[in-house]
């Protein structure tokens, strides 16, 4: 058996160390290459562990291209594995594959579908949930299910939290996935399209907080889009950029204020008033680097 490995991020370096520990046949590692990685979250040098173990690779900076077409088709992989990859891929990709092409998304699948899934499970409060390895076709994360693996998803998980429940999960569905293929045991599931539901695309725009929702949708939109993601953020003085990292719900029984008015600045904290209580913001990043002062607003 063939097969190649496309991938760029943290879930890509974990299933091609899961190729490894199970001695899973990998032909070539097409790694993105450091010099593109910039804007690339969680990016990933997974060429450097292949190299490590003696295994073909080769740095692109645009999967698509000519070249690494041409290299793939003359592998003649049995299985492509497109994992942690932000780029489309194209169907002479796809074709290139004799089984198929296996990618990752970690919803339910056919529910969420599409873009931002960890953001969008955080917002929507969903607690148990599922990732998934599926074949890839041309629709949007419509092919047959390989597996699914359980995670459970807190009212108090930070995005980290759910990336680290995420990752834990995955690893799970990886070994088990892969083991299957190499005994030949695997057995494709179709999804059922009237379940499907698809998730819309996040700008880092759609952080900025609106201080007359109630105190936990506030909180929840903090949570959802913190490290590694571009952050929750109020414009201080309706100008300035004040991105809030990390925060806590309190009872306010002692400020009078409009939603968004800082009441209180502390050492290493700033209460804020909300229509239903008070918001202590315990990590965040004034961007401008203004002076802040009780009784300013957050809008």
């Amino acid at each position: 058996m063939k097969t190649v490995l496309i991938g760029s991020v943290g879930s890509s370096k974990m299933m091609l160390q899961a190729m490894i520990d199970i001695g899973f046949p990998i032909t070539c590692v097409f790694s993105l290459d450091e010099r593109v990685s910039e804007n690339v979250s969680g990016y990933q040098p997974i060429h450097k562990l292949a190299e490590v173990n003696g295994i073909r690779y080769k740095k692109f900076s645009k999967i698509n291209d000519e070249e690494n077409i041409k290299i793939i088709k003359e592998l003649a992989p049995d299985y492509i594995f497109v994992i942690g990859l932000s780029q489309l891929v194209k169907k002479e990709i796809i074709d290139a594959a004799k089984v198929g092409v296996v990618g990752f998304h970690p919803t339910p699948l056919p529910l969420m579908r599409g873009r931002a899934a960890n953001v969008w499970q955080v917002l929507l409060g969903v607690h148990e949930t599922k990732c998934s390895l599926f074949f890839i076709d041309e629709g949007m994360d419509s092919g047959d299910i390989l597996g699914q693996e359980p995670y459970f998803i807190e009212d108090t998980d930070y995005a980290e939290d759910v990336g680290r429940k995420i990752d834990e999960a995955a690893l799970s569905l990886f070994r088990r996935v892969l083991k299957e293929i190499k005994d030949g045991t695997i057995n494709p599931q179709k999804q059922n399209e009237e379940d499907a539901t698809y998730l819309l695309r996040r700008g880092p725009e759609d952080g900025i907080i609106d201080w007359n929702l109630p105190m936990k949708d506030i909180h929840t939109l903090i949570r959802a889009v913190s490290h590694p993601f571009p952050g929750a953020f109020g414009l201080y003085d309706g100008k300035h950029q004040f991105i809030i990292w990390r925060a806590e719900m309190l009872e306010n029984k002692k400020y009078i204020g409009m939603n968004g008015q800082i009441a209180y600045i502390g050492e290493n904290y700033i209460d804020v008033v909300c229509k239903d209580g008070l918001l202590r913001i315990i990590e965040y990043e004034n961007v401008d680097q203004v002076k802040i002062f009780v009784g300013h607003k957050l809008r």
